[in-house]
């Protein structure tokens, strides 16, 4: 290491975050780069580990210690220390396809598995490789580099979310032909309409894909597998078949009143806006989005989509938000079950709870609550929620604990506007029924342990459509290992680098 001392020489500094208050009147990142000097010091602060936990992507009680990816996260930081910035890129994208999008949207599993956190701040890692791959776009070292060698090979990668273009990268790198079938108008998937504008700027993702695109990646947009293109004519035109679909199909809540006008999916919601802006030069003009101004929000999941919702309600001009949230408040610190270098089981307040609690004065959340019923006015629009309390007890049948109903805790409060942010079930079946592939309990594609090929022949999958609702990380580590499965089942054997 350059800096053996810089954990205890320097303190960590990272981005900076404009106000709550500012920041809310527009759909931008909000955070401010350190200087490339500063950036240098962070990156003196890893320590030389014997083992570099940061990297292992191990999963400790169910939950992932590490980077997925094993990005070698303690060379690219000394790298940057010392001054080599390029070389610290070539490191990075080593293991990561996509920097640009993790260093922005990852919870940084990496840092919350950092030696230097145990007794102190943890490595600003997250920062460091938002500073590297920002550096590479500036200097040109991220241009494109097409393959000099063509396989003669050809393969169809359906869906453009992290997976299937991780694979499609990796895949086109080796050679092959790669072509990607996008169902929505623009490529990027989850990144580009699942993902709000503050956290990923979709011009970043663009610039990604113009890279791929001189690469020699070709896509298809608009173009709708199993519906608007049949799988017979593409398993006939094609050598072999990725799924990447993503697991799209949404959770929803069946209580009294659902059918009631005002009550939308998160993704629905977050969609509207992400096109709106882009159709209207960054502003949101009436009548072409969701629009939950001057409304009494109620929004439905406690995870990093039902923020999302938060925040993008609070950027409409919603009267109120509440967010409801079925399992109890986490503690605000770890506790003596849930050591490092587990996954930190800790209550985060994010972007979207620091902006309603700077506007409404009031953490949204509402733990251990759900909706009982919705009520609709005489023109069946939503107008009230009755809402009731939860305490966790043992399912006597299957020794499960569960959240049931405590009696009489009923209430009721004001909502014009639902959004449901209670995860995804699975992938849709129209694909996996065009496809005639093995689907397994939660409707994801079935395939070996370990492995990516589906149960019919020359068709694979990775990402959520294989693993269920994830992270963006895994999706790539995903696509990389599905490309390599894929090159070998093509040529042989395989030269693909996945780890």
């Amino acid at each position: 290491m350059g800096k053996a001392t810089g954990f205890m020489d320097y303190a960590r500094q990272d981005k900076t975050a404009e106000q709550p208050i500012d920041r809310i009147r527009h759909f931008n990142e909000f955070h401010t780069p350190l200087s490339r000097e500063e950036q240098e010091l962070q990156g003196a602060r890893c320590m030389e580990c014997g083992v570099p936990f940061c990297q292992s992507g191990k999963e400790l009680m169910g939950m992932a210690s590490g980077c997925p990816l094993h990005n070698l996260v303690p060379e690219w930081n000394d790298l940057i220390y010392n001054g080599n910035w390029e070389e610290a890129y070539y490191r990075l994208v080593k293991t990561n396809n996509f920097p640009e999008f993790t260093s922005r949207v990852c919870p940084a599993l990496c840092e919350k598995a950092c030696t230097c956190g145990l007794n102190q701040e943890a490595v600003a890692s997250k920062g460091n490789e938002y500073a590297i791959i920002e550096n590479a776009y500036e200097m040109g070292y991220a241009k494109a580099n097409p393959p000099k060698v063509r396989t003669g090979k050809k393969i169809a990668v359906i869906g453009s979310g992290p997976a299937g273009l991780a694979a499609a990268d990796l895949l086109n790198k080796r050679g092959h032909s790669v072509t990607v079938f996008e169902r929505e108008d623009k490529a990027g998937g989850l990144l580009r309409y699942g993902i709000p504008n503050m956290k990923l700027e979709k011009q970043y993702i663009d610039r990604k894909l113009a890279v791929m695109e001189e690469e020699g990646v070709e896509f298809r947009l608009s173009c709708n597998v199993g519906k608007d293109v049949k799988p017979a004519a593409l398993l006939k035109e094609y050598d072999r078949i990725l799924l990447a679909c993503g697991a799209s199909n949404p959770r929803d809540i069946k209580v009294p009143g659902r059918d009631a006008e005002g009550i939308y999916f998160a993704v629905d919601f977050l969609k509207s806006t992400t096109k709106a802006l882009w159709a209207n030069d960054m502003k949101l003009k009436d009548g072409t989005y969701i629009s939950a101004k001057g409304k009494n929000v109620i929004v439905i999941g406690g995870g990093d989509t039902g923020n999302d919702c938060v925040g993008t309600s609070i950027r409409h001009g919603a009267k109120s938000v509440l967010q409801l949230e079925m399992m109890p408040k986490a503690p605000d610190e770890r506790t003596g079950n849930n050591p490092w270098p587990e996954w930190p089981k800790v209550c985060k307040t994010d972007y979207g709870q620091e902006e309603a609690i700077a506007v409404f004065g009031s953490d949204p959340r509402v733990y251990t609550t759900t909706v009982k019923e919705f009520v609709k006015d005489k023109k069946g629009k939503l107008c009230k929620a009755v809402l009731v309390k939860l305490e966790s007890k043992k399912d006597e049948a299957t020794g499960r604990m569960m959240m049931v109903e405590i009696p009489g805790t009923e209430y009721t409060v004001d909502v014009d506007l639902v959004l449901i942010a209670a995860g995804f079930l699975g992938s849709e079946n129209y694909v996996t029924k065009a496809f005639g592939v093995e689907v397994n309990q939660r409707t994801n594609v079935k395939t070996e342990e370990g492995r990516y090929a589906s149960s019919v022949p020359n068709v694979f999958t990775a990402g959520d459509m294989h693993r269920g609702q994830s992270l963006v990380v895994w999706a790539i580590r995903e696509g990389r290992e599905a490309a390599r499965e894929i090159d070998e089942s093509l040529m042989g054997y395989t030269n693909l680098s996945v780890q």
